[in-house]
């Protein structure tokens, strides 16, 4: 994707990035500054760990919910990771499956029944329902089918039921074989809850979560913080920290102020020219690593001029991709998306990129005007805060190359979930992060049994596509075998043209040199206390 934008778009983008400090992104290299910049992503450390004291980290985001079957952001699942654990979870890089609740697991031949042995002396944090009791092979069964049944992003599809095979051994069955059952099994989605806590609070369990992590829910002031306090039972390695807030800053440059006064110990999401601010303070350390992790623009394909496919090619060839990755990300941190999968996705062809859709205004102007939008049309896109910047240059780039206008409607996360899930948005930016796992990123956003579900929110439907991302799960465990079957699915879904790939972004964010031990995983899993990290305070 070649950039060509005219001179009079990039002096427009240049002055508005120069308002708009905290729309880049982050990878720059850090050098000749006094801050340090850590591009592994793990701060050296020195020192003997301390116990005590409560970290405060900044999301860029407002949780809307911490019941693990209904959430949906990033933001979210980094508070719930603390609350409640999985049967399996991740290794730091995302290069393997680990114990979490369940020590070992066996899968048949069949790939339909995996069965998980239990770790024992397991106990949930202390409720208003049950008084911190010990975990069950029965709280297994009834969080995993919960999940299967109610999750709003369909985590634990196919399962047809959960067996307690003895007191520390279940064994779930699928419908179907599914390969990336493991990979789903990691998420916070799929963490064990107790049942009357669950029944007890009903609805209002999103704002009262038990589980039986590292740290238990203390208070949550809606759109400010979020509280966690120490549980004193974990079964794990006791945590070095008292507590962790969760803080809501939505703003980047706020955010950036507030790490620099004091007043958090951590800042994610740390983009554009916050980057420079962070790397030049001496108390500060800069950490980027690649991620997976990529943003798109999707478009409508049930309602609206999207609906036809000329009208999806000619917004996809009037963006300058190029160009906007660059406007957005002039400090580093991102390059521009081909495909749908993240590059760090072992699922990704590089082969396939030719495919994408070249910048060539004039090839989109006719089309549009064979489309009969010869005169262009007016439309809507929905972002949160964070992405105004991408959406303020696409703005740009459609009403001089297209005619387009495009209103930008910036909303709050709830608005934007409920909003795409159900279909009514004509044209949105949102970001996309999870696992290795083709799966999680190509059947979540683009399985015709997603609709109505975030993920698939442009209403995507291709029979042949739904038959490849089933075979690629239900076929073979075998990674290359499955990478075949994801580059022909790939093709199609390039063809059909239901968004615009727009970033490849790495994960960034900024600690005070006094917090040690803090990691965020390559999915933007932010990690306080696991078998590789513990984080402690240093003051």
């Amino acid at each position: 994707m070649k950039a060509k934008g005219s001179l009079k778009l990039l002096t427009l983008l240049l002055a508005m990035m120069m308002v708009i400090s905290a729309c880049g992104g982050s990878g720059a290299n850090g050098s000749n500054q006094p801050g340090d910049t850590n591009q592994e992503g793990e701060a050296a450390e020195t020192g003997t760990p301390k116990d005590g004291g409560v970290v405060n980290i900044a999301l860029s985001s407002v949780p809307k919910t911490l019941d693990p079957i209904s959430y949906t952001s990033v933001y979210e699942s980094n508070i719930l990771r603390s609350i409640v654990d999985t049967l399996v979870t991740y290794n730091n890089d995302l290069s393997e499956i680990v114990p979490a609740l369940a020590t070992e697991w066996k899968i048949s031949d069949d790939m339909k029944v995996y069965t998980f042995t239990l770790r024992d002396e397991v106990y949930f944090q202390p409720g208003k329902f049950q008084d911190g009791r010990k975990m069950t092979a029965e709280d297994v069964k009834y969080s995993l089918e919960r999940s299967a049944k109610e999750s709003s992003l369909n985590r634990l599809r196919g399962v047809e039921k959960v067996e307690v095979v003895s007191d520390n051994e279940v064994a779930i069955h699928l419908v179907e074989p599914n390969a990336a059952l493991l990979a789903f099994l990691t998420d916070p989605g799929n963490g064990v809850v107790p049942k009357e806590e669950v029944e007890g609070w009903g609805d209002q369990f999103g704002v009262h979560v038990v589980g039986t992590g590292p740290f238990k829910f203390e208070e949550w002031k809606q759109d400010d913080y979020v509280k966690l306090a120490r549980s004193d039972k974990y079964w794990g390695d006791k945590p070095h920290l008292d507590g962790a807030v969760f803080k809501s800053i939505t703003d980047g440059n706020m955010m950036t102020n507030a790490i620099r006064s004091g007043d958090i110990d951590i800042a994610t999401d740390v983009k554009g020219q916050n980057r420079v601010l962070v790397e030049k303070d001496n108390k500060l350390t800069l950490n980027s690593i690649s991620g997976v992790s990529i943003s798109y623009l999707g478009m409508n394909m049930a309602d609206g001029p999207t609906k036809d496919i000329k009208v999806r090619e000619a917004l996809a060839l009037a963006t300058d991709v190029d160009a906007l990755t660059k406007g957005v990300y002039q400090w580093g941190g991102a390059k521009p998306s081909y495909l749908p999968l993240p590059r760090a996705s072992w699922g990704y062809d590089a082969e396939l990129e030719s495919l994408a859709p070249k910048y060539d205004p004039e090839k989109a102007k006719q089309l549009l005007a064979e489309a009969g939008y010869s005169n262009g049309f007016k439309t809507e896109i929905y972002v949160g805060e964070a992405r105004v910047p991408e959406a303020t240059i696409f703005a740009t780039q459609m009403k001089e190359n297209l005619n387009v206008d495009v209103d930008i409607k910036t909303v709050e996360w709830g608005t934007f979930s409920d909003t795409v899930s159900k279909g009514k948005a004509p044209l949105f930016i949102a970001g996309w992060t999870w696992y290795p796992d083709p799966d999680t990123f190509l059947y979540q956003m683009f399985h015709s049994k997603q609709i109505g579900s975030l993920g698939n929110g442009y209403g995507y439907n291709n029979p042949q596509v739904d038959e490849l991302l089933t075979r690629a799960a239900t076929e073979s465990i075998d990674q290359e075998t499955r990478k075949g079957i994801y580059r022909d699915a790939l093709e199609l879904i390039l063809k059909d043209i239901p968004r615009i790939e727009l970033s490849d972004i790495e994960i960034a964010w900024a600690n005070n040199k006094n917090v040690k031990g803090f990691a965020v995983k390559p999915d933007n899993s932010i990690i306080l206390t696991n078998p590789y990290n513990n984080v402690w305070l240093d003051k």
